[in-house]
C-alpha cells in the first residue's frame, strides 16, 4: 500500500483531483465555521443561565440528532442521490445558522431559542456526513481512495485546531453574533460546490431498498457482527463515561481557570492540535499494542489527564493536559473507525459507520447530561475527577467485551449462478422461503452441527430471517437449513452480500456433505397474496429476469 501510495503521489494525491480539492476545502472552511458557532453557543448559554446543566445541553442538543437521524441518513444516503441529499443537508445547517443570527442580532435569544437552532444546525449535520463520507469514492479514484479518506479526518481535525481558538477570541471581541454569522457563511462555499458538481448516477443491478427496509438492514447487520456489535458498545460506554471536558469545557474556563470566551477557545484549540498528534500516532501504536492494549493504555492516560485537569489551576498545564485528552480520544475515535470499515464489506459500511456515530454521539449527548447536573450540584472540578476516575472502572470491559482484531471483509468474488425460476412472479413477490438440504455422515453429525451455527448469523446479517437448522427423524443422514427473505429481490440480494470468510464459512460447512451438491428449494409464500391485486384482475406479473450488471 505504501508503494502504490508513492506511485500515487503520496498523501496528497487526491488534491490533485479538482472536485475533491474543492470539496475538501469546502469542508475545511464549513468545520471551521461550525467550531467557532459551538463556542459562541456554549458561551452564550454561559452568560443567559450560567448554569451547567444548561451548559452541557447544547453538546446535548448538536450530538442528539445526530443519534436518533444517523441510521436513516446512512440509508438515505445509499439510497438516493448523494450531491441532492447534501444540498438538502446544508440547507438545513444554513437555516439554524441564520436563524441563531438573526434572533441573537434582534436581541431575541433564549436560552430555548439556542438550543432550537442548535438542533436544527446538528439534524443538517446528521443527514449530510453519511452522504459526505460515501460520495468520497465517486470524487476520486479507488487507488488513492484511503488517502482521501485521511485527508478528510485532517480537515476537520485542522479546522479544530484553530477554529475554537479563533472562535474564543472573535466572541470575546465582537460577540457571539459573529460567531454565529461567520458560520452561516463558511456553509456557502460547500453549498456551491456540491450545486456545480455534475455527479454521474450510479447504476446497481438491483433497485434499491425502500429507506424503513434498508435501515432495517443495517441494523441487523451491526445487531449480528459480532466485532462491529463490541466496538458499539465500548464506544457508547466510553463516551458516556468520559464526555466531560467537552461538555464543561467553558465552566474549565471560567470556574477553574476564571478566563472568558478567548480562554475557552484556546482550550478548545489545544484539544483539536491534541487530535491532530493522535492522528499521526495511530499508525505507529497500531505496530505495537493490540486493539485492546491501545484501548486500555487510552482510557488510563485520558482518565489520569481530566484528573490533572480538574486539580489544576493554572491555564499552561491545562492546555498541556487537553492535548493529551485530545490525542487519546482520537486513537480511540480512529481505533473505532478502523475497526468498523474493517470489518464491513461495501453494501453496508454507510450504514455501519452510521450506527458508530450514532453510539459515539449517544454517549456524549446523555454523558454531557449527566456531567452537566453533577458539576451544577457538586461544581466543574468534581465532575471533571470523577469523570476521569470513572474511564478506570471502563478498562477492566476489555476482559468481556475484548476490542476485535479485525481484517479486510473482501466481497467473495464468486459468481454465484443464478437461480432456475418458471413461476411468475416480480422482485416484489414474497416472502421467499429458502430450504438448504445436506446429507451428512452421522459419525461428523456434530461437527456437522457446530460448523452450521456459524451460518445462522450469516444468514442474519446478509439479509435473512428466522433461521433454523433441523434434522429428519427417519433419514439421520438429512438435515434441512431453513430461512426466509421478505422478497425475490431481498434474497438476490443476500446473495451478493456475502464476504469472503461468509463463503468459507460456508464451504467448512459443505466439506461434511456427502454428494454432489445440497439440494437448494426456493418458495414463494402466499403465492397468491404476495402482490396486492384487485379480486377480479388476475396476476398479470411477468416471469422475472435476473437482473444483470450494467
Amino acid at each position: 500500500m505504501a508503494d502504490a501510495a508513492t506511485r500515487q503521489g503520496g498523501t496528497f494525491a487526491p488534491l490533485r483531483h479538482v472536485l475533491f480539492r474543492r470539496v475538501w476545502t469546502s469542508s475545511v472552511l464549513s468545520n471551521f465555521g461550525q467550531l467557532i458557532q459551538n463556542v459562541g453557543a456554549a458561551w452564550a448559554m454561559t452568560r443567559l443561565t450560567g448554569r451547567a446543566d444548561m451548559v452541557a445541553l447544547v453538546q446535548t442538543a448538536t450530538f442528539a440528532p445526530i443519534v436518533l437521524l444517523s441510521l436513516p441518513a446512512g440509508a438515505i444516503a445509499d439510497s438516493y442521490d448523494r450531491r441532492k441529499v447534501a444540498l438538502a443537508a446544508l440547507g438545513i445547517m444554513l437555516g439554524g445558522a441564520a436563524g441563531l443570527t438573526l434572533v441573537t442580532l434582534f436581541d431575541m435569544l433564549t436560552p430555548a431559542l439556542l438550543l432550537l437552532f442548535c438542533t436544527m444546525v446538528g439534524t443538517g449535520m446528521a443527514l449530510f456526513t453519511p452522504a459526505w463520507q460515501a460520495s468520497v469514492g465517486e470524487q476520486v479514484p479507488k487507488e488513492i481512495l484511503p488517502q482521501a479518506i485521511a485527508l478528510n479526518s485532517i480537515s476537520y481535525n485542522v479546522a479544530r485546531s484553530f477554529g475554537p481558538a479563533v472562535g474564543g477570541l472573535l466572541v470575546a471581541v465582537a460577540g457571539v453574533v459573529s460567531a454565529f454569522l461567520l458560520n452561516a457563511i463558511a456553509y456557502l462555499p460547500m453549498l456551491a460546490t456540491m450545486y456545480f458538481w455534475r455527479r454521474k448516477p450510479e447504476k446497481h443491478r438491483l433497485p434499491p431498498e425502500a429507506l424503513g427496509r434498508a435501515i432495517i438492514s443495517g441494523i441487523r447487520f451491526i445487531m449480528h457482527s459480532p466485532p462491529i456489535r463490541t466496538i458499539w458498545l465500548r464506544i457508547l460506554i466510553a463516551g458516556m463515561v468520559g464526555s466531560a471536558p467537552m461538555a464543561l469545557m467553558p465552566l474549565v474556563a471560567r470556574d477553574l481557570l476564571g478566563g472568558g470566551a478567548a480562554l475557552f477557545g484556546i482550550l478548545l484549540g489545544f484539544y483539536g492540535m491534541g487530535a491532530i498528534l493522535g492522528a499521526v500516532l495511530i499508525g505507529p501504536i497500531r505496530e505495537r499494542l493490540s486493539n485492546e492494549g491501545m484501548m486500555a493504555v487510552a482510557m488510563t492516560v485520558i482518565g489520569s489527564s481530566m484528573v490533572g485537569i480538574a486539580l489544576s489551576g493554572w491555564a499552561v498545564l491545562t492546555c498541556a493536559l487537553l492535548v493529551i485528552v485530545g490525542a487519546c480520544w482520537m486513537i480511540v475515535m480512529a481505533l473505532g473507525t478502523i475497526g468498523i470499515q474493517l470489518s464491513s464489506p461495501r453494501w453496508v459500511t454507510g450504514r455501519a459507520l452510521a450506527g458508530f456515530t450514532t453510539a459515539a454521539c449517544a454517549g456524549v449527548a446523555f454523558g454531557s447530561i449527566g456531567w452537566g447536573h453533577v458539576a451544577e450540584g457538586h461544581g466543574t472540578a468534581v465532575a471533571m475527577a470523577a469523570s476521569g476516575i470513572g474511564l478506570f472502572f471502563v478498562i477492566p470491559l476489555g476482559l468481556i467485551f475484548r476490542m476485535p482484531e479485525v481484517e479486510v471483509q473482501g466481497e467473495h468474488g464468486l459468481q454465484l449462478g443464478d437461480p432456475d425460476v418458471a413461476l411468475d412472479i416480480t422482485g416484489r413477490s414474497g416472502p421467499i422461503s429458502l430450504t438448504i438440504e445436506y446429507r451428512v455422515d452421522p459419525a461428523n453429525a456434530r461437527d456437522f452441527h457446530n460448523a452450521m451455527l456459524a451460518m445462522e448469523p450469516i444468514r442474519h446479517r446478509t439479509g435473512g430471517y428466522a433461521w433454523s437448522l433441523a434434522r429428519d427423524i427417519g433419514d439421520p443422514e438429512l438435515w434441512i437449513e431453513r430461512y426466509h427473505t421478505p422478497t425475490w429481490n431481498d434474497y438476490l440480494r443476500q446473495r451478493e452480500r456475502l464476504t469472503a470468510a461468509d463463503m468459507a464459512a460456508w464451504e467448512h460447512a459443505l466439506a461434511f456433505h456427502i454428494g454432489e451438491k445440497p439440494q437448494v428449494r426456493r418458495r414463494l409464500e402466499r403465492p397468491f397474496g404476495s402482490v396486492r391485486w384487485s379480486d377480479d384482475v388476475p396476476d398479470h406479473g411477468l416471469r422475472v429476469a435476473i437482473p444483470q450488471p450494467n
